[in-house]
């Protein structure tokens, strides 16, 4: 099925200007789409292993600290 949609002339010339001269417009903004698709699983890969690298050392300071919570005898003073 074909469909028709409306974009203005700025963004035409911008498609044009993006296509080869065998290439669609549809195939341009296919590569696009991609393109986009691509970024965003980059992107949660990124803030993933990101995530991971923080537990991690959030992790490793914990137990450095450890030691030290169980050695100190202190109170709060709530004056």
């Amino acid at each position: 099925m074909v469909t028709t949609i409306q974009i203005s002339e700025d963004a035409k010339k911008r498609l044009e200007k993006m296509k080869s001269n065998k290439e669609t417009y549809e195939d341009v903004i296919v590569k696009l789409i991609d393109i986009v698709d691509n970024n965003k699983t980059r992107r949660d890969e990124l803030l993933k292993e990101e995530a991971i690298e923080m537990a991690e050392e959030n992790l490793r300071i914990t137990k450095e600290w450890e030691p030290t919570d169980f050695s100190l005898d202190w109170e709060w003073d709530d004056n």
